[in-house]
């Protein structure tokens, strides 16, 4: 063969060679994208898809309500939350149909493998594998205070973009909020929860920090124990430590709303004495409709209400032992009989990596379950957000 031939013939296997690298990178690019969607689809599921119908009575019942709910963990996706979506429970327009007024977004910094309803230990990072799919910026691959504040970061940049989207930082942002939504009823707003102060790194001034991107719900714990204090799902599900009490104190100092949320039961009695504020637990059930570790004794609810807080009621199986409006509204029932209607709200771990009922624009599926229930439309109002209103009102720095 001549050397012509041998050359040209080299060429063409050199050109097909990059060919098919190049389609390989084009492969490998694709599914790097898709994958933070097929994520957010698999582990944000509903039981029903939208839409979801009710009569014309409870529609107008609904869209007369000041909507409010505790938490939802929308910031830990990558989905563009000033967009409707077809996949995972929150958006902005889909908050908008619903006629929700105000939603707590909660930040998750660190989520153990292989969760469990009880006995986790803080060894293992399963936010670290979805930062690195999502792409998050290298400072928050090792650092939970940096994941918090990257996430703080996407609603502030959603609030300087959406004209009809505020976050709300003080009492006046909250008065503003409350005049305007008069004139502007597709306006809604925005509250930053932490869930967990593990990304507090065990220091104090962190607290300042977090305050200063605009926190203003502190959840002490999650699937873990903490610096703070024992999880509902440790190992040793203590107490308060002596940093904890200290947190705790310059939360207050700072008008940061408590989040009791997946707090062993020590923390939750030794915060319920020290609090000189009103408290919540964001999201949880009650063990008087559906008795597991998660879930708040009678007696805790009683003690969360005599600080003036609320309970939100959360919408996942574990949290009320069915899948449905009607389980949802069942335990707001319970816990009104129990301690009455000024304690108890909307918790729905909405994009939580929980299967939900249906994404927020079902949420007239509750007020048609809590009729249903037979609570009248000055209670509806109270459970599906004035309750909230009023201690954020309490609460909030001025």
């Amino acid at each position: 063969m001549s050397k012509r031939k041998r050359a040209s013939r080299w060429r063409k296997r050199r050109w097909g060679l990059l060919g098919v690298i190049g389609l390989a990178i084009i492969a490998v690019s694709l599914v790097c994208a898709q994958l933070p969607i097929l994520m957010d689809k698999r582990f944000n599921p509903v039981v029903q898809r939208p839409p979801y119908p009710v009569v014309d009575s409870v529609s107008q019942i609904h869209q007369e309500l000041w909507i409010a709910d505790l938490h939802a963990d929308s910031l830990l996706w990558n989905r563009d939350l000033s967009q409707k979506h077809p996949y995972g429970h929150v958006d902005l327009p889909r908050l908008q149909d619903a006629n929700v007024a105000l939603q707590v977004l909660t930040v998750v910094t660190k989520v153990p493998t292989d969760l469990k309803l009880e006995n986790n230990d803080h060894r293992s990072d399963d936010i670290l594998k979805l930062a690195l799919i999502q792409r998050w910026p290298l400072s928050t691959w090792n650092s939970l205070l940096q994941r918090a504040l990257y996430q703080a970061e996407k609603l502030h940049k959603l609030a300087e973009s959406q004209r009809q989207f505020r976050l709300i930082n003080n009492q006046a942002d909250l008065k503003s909020f409350l005049q305007d939504r008069k004139r502007q009823p597709q306006l809604t707003a925005g509250l930053l929860g932490l869930e967990g102060a593990h990304a507090l790194l065990g220091r104090l001034e962190n607290v300042d920090r977090l305050y200063e991107a605009g926190f203003r719900m502190l959840g002490l714990a999650h699937f873990f124990d903490t610096e703070v204090g024992g999880s509902a799902h440790g190992l040793q599900k203590g107490e308060l430590t002596r940093f904890g009490r200290q947190v705790i104190a310059k939360a207050q100092d700072l008008h940061l709303l408590l989040d009791l949320a997946h707090s062993s039961a020590p923390v939750i009695d030794e915060v319920v004495a020290l609090s000189i504020q009103p408290v919540v637990v964001s999201h949880t059930g009650v063990k008087g409709t559906c008795d597991n570790a998660r879930n708040l004794t009678d007696q805790q609810v009683k003690a969360i209400a005599k600080t003036g807080g609320v309970i939100g009621i959360g919408y996942w199986p574990a949290a009320i032992c069915g899948n449905d409006a009607a389980s949802i509204a069942k335990a707001i029932r319970y816990v009104v009989d129990l301690v009455g209607v000024d304690y108890v709200g909307l918790g729905s771990d909405f994009d939580g990596a929980v299967r939900s009922p249906f994404d927020v624009t079902g949420l007239p599926l509750i007020t048609e379950a809590l009729l249903a229930e037979g609570f009248n439309t000055e209670e509806m109002s109270k459970i599906m957000g004035l309750n909230l209103l009023r201690v954020l009102e309490l609460v909030l720095p001025e």
